[in-house]
């Protein structure tokens, strides 16, 4: 596999305070396998969509409360350059660029408005061996309610090639990397909850929205938004049983004219 261009959403994972909960919750609704966790690398437990890996959770770590959240990584050919640029443009860099064994060199980072990312070197391991399928990552957006900051840095930090969604009401930005779709931010609304950090939303594919809304509720999880029809895929912004939030989208399921972009 090709080196992903810089910028490109590489991975995500999450860490929760019960794993076993967390493997049971997306096996029955991604229909995730799992790899043996390694205790060197903290019981890193990545999971498989037929056959190919898509995503890890993680447990928490001693001392670390927390919340659940999913956590996108953004490709780099180099942690430690993208690691400066993070500084020289106002982010934050919460954990420094740390070899990961063979697999890659990591870095989390915070940027302006209050986002949490990180970034991904690839070695052995380059990221996501499915996309856009029932079961994989297949969409992200950045979520804030300072866009200017989020906008400003971003676009500095990673080569991203801006285009706005004309709309009256929602403030959205598609980032494309050589003309192809990679993210997006969209603008937090008063319709969020003031509680509501500015976060990455992580999308994942699913064959039916509706059937995956039911598995959460199911399940414990929530749904806090939709479900929605859309251009893009019908989808639903939902949190699993422990609190971690992220989006399912029917990317098959489409209605309505795409939307006009500048």
């Amino acid at each position: 596999m090709a080196a992903l261009p810089e910028g490109t959403p590489c991975w995500a994972d999450a860490m929760f305070p019960d794993l076993e909960a967390a493997k049971s919750f997306y096996s029955e609704l991604m229909g995730w396998t799992y790899d043996e966790g390694s205790e060197e690398f903290g019981n890193y437990t990545q999971a498989r969509s037929d056959g190919r890996l898509v995503a890890a959770v993680v447990p928490q770590m001693p001392g670390m409360e927390s919340p659940a959240a999913w956590n996108l990584y953004f490709a780099s050919p180099d942690a430690a350059a993208t690691a400066a640029k993070i500084r020289e443009n106002g982010g934050t860099l919460l954990m420094e660029p740390m070899q990961v064994g063979e697999f890659g060199t990591m870095a989390t980072a915070q940027d302006p408005s209050g986002v949490s990312f990180s970034v991904w070197q690839p070695g052995a391991h380059e990221g996501f061996e499915k996309t856009g399928e029932p079961g994989s990552f297949a969409w992200a957006e950045i979520t804030t309610r300072d866009a200017a900051k989020a906008d400003a840095f971003f676009t500095a930090t990673f080569p991203f090639e801006v285009q706005k969604m004309k709309h009256e009401v929602v403030d959205f930005h598609l980032w494309n990397i050589g003309g192809r779709p990679v993210a997006g931010r969209m603008k937090m609304t008063d319709d969020f909850p003031p509680d509501v950090p500015p976060h990455v939303n992580v999308y994942f594919a699913v064959a039916d929205c509706d059937a995956a809304i039911a598995t959460v509720n199911k399940l414990g999880g929530q749904v806090h938004f939709g479900p929605m029809d859309s251009p893009f895929g019908r989808f639903a912004t939902v949190a699993d049983q422990q609190g971690a939030v992220f989006s399912v989208i029917d990317l098959q399921t489409t209605k309505g004219e795409m939307p006009e972009m500048t």
